[in-house]
C-alpha cells in the first residue's frame, strides 16, 4: 500500500548521508515517516542518556579523559546499532523504491558487511577504547584514547573489512 503512494526516484545516497547526519531523516526522505519519528526518538534517548554528545565535545576539545568519565557505557554501545541500522534501512529501502518504480522486485540488500563491521567495530573501539591510551603525549596515538575517536577508526577499519568479505562472498556466489 505505502509503495504505491511513492512516485519519484529516491536517492540511496542521500538516504544514507540524511540518516548519517540523525537517525530517522533517511526515513523521512523515504517517505517512511513514522519509522523514522521512532528512530529519532530512539537516538534521542539512547544519545542523552549515554551522554554521548558530551563525550564527543570533550573529545574535540582534546579532553579524552573527561570524554572517558562522562560517557555511560551501558548506553553508549547502543548508539552505533541505532545509527548503522537506520542508514542500512534508509539505504536499502530507497534500492527498493527505485526497483519498483522501474517494474522491478528487489529482494537484494547492500552495504551489509560494511555497516555490520562499522557496527560491531565502533562497539569495539567505544568499550576498549582505554587500552589504546598512550604513555606519551603523541597526538595521533592519544586520538584513540577518545571512546568517540576510537569508536570512529576501528568502526571504519572493520565497515571496510566487512564490505571487502560481503564482496568476496557475493562474487563467490555469483551475485555482483
Amino acid at each position: 500500500m505505502e509503495d504505491r503512494k511513492i512516485k519519484e526516484y529516491k536517492s540511496p545516497i542521500a538516504a544514507l548521508l540524511w540518516s548519517f547526519t540523525l537517525p530517522g531523516f533517511g526515513q523521512i526522505y523515504n517517505e517512511q515517516y513514522f519509522l523514522g519519528i521512532i528512530f529519532m526518538i530512539w537516538e534521542l534517548g539512547v544519545n542523552t542518556i549515554s551522554h554521548l554528545n558530551l563525550s564527543i565535545m570533550e573529545s574535540f576539545h582534546g579532553d579524552f579523559t573527561k570524554a572517558h568519565n562522562i560517557i555511560n557505557y551501558q548506553w553508549g554501545i547502543f548508539y552505533p546499532s541505532v545509527w548503522c541500522f537506520s542508514m542500512w534501512q534508509a539505504y536499502n529501502r530507497a534500492f527498493s523504491i527505485n526497483s519498483h518504480l522501474e517494474g522491478k522486485i528487489n529482494n537484494k540488500y547492500q552495504l551489509v558487511g560494511f555497516l555490520f563491521g562499522f557496527t560491531f567495530g565502533m562497539d569495539l573501539g567505544i568499550f576498549w577504547h582505554f587500552n589504546f591510551i598512550p604513555n606519551d603525549h603523541n597526538l595521533p596515538l592519544n586520538l584513540l584514547s577518545s571512546p568517540v575517536f576510537s569508536g570512529l577508526f576501528i568502526g571504519l577499519l572493520l565497515a571496510f573489512i566487512g564490505h571487502y568479505i560481503e564482496r568476496k562472498i557475493k562474487r563467490h556466489n555469483g551475485i555482483v
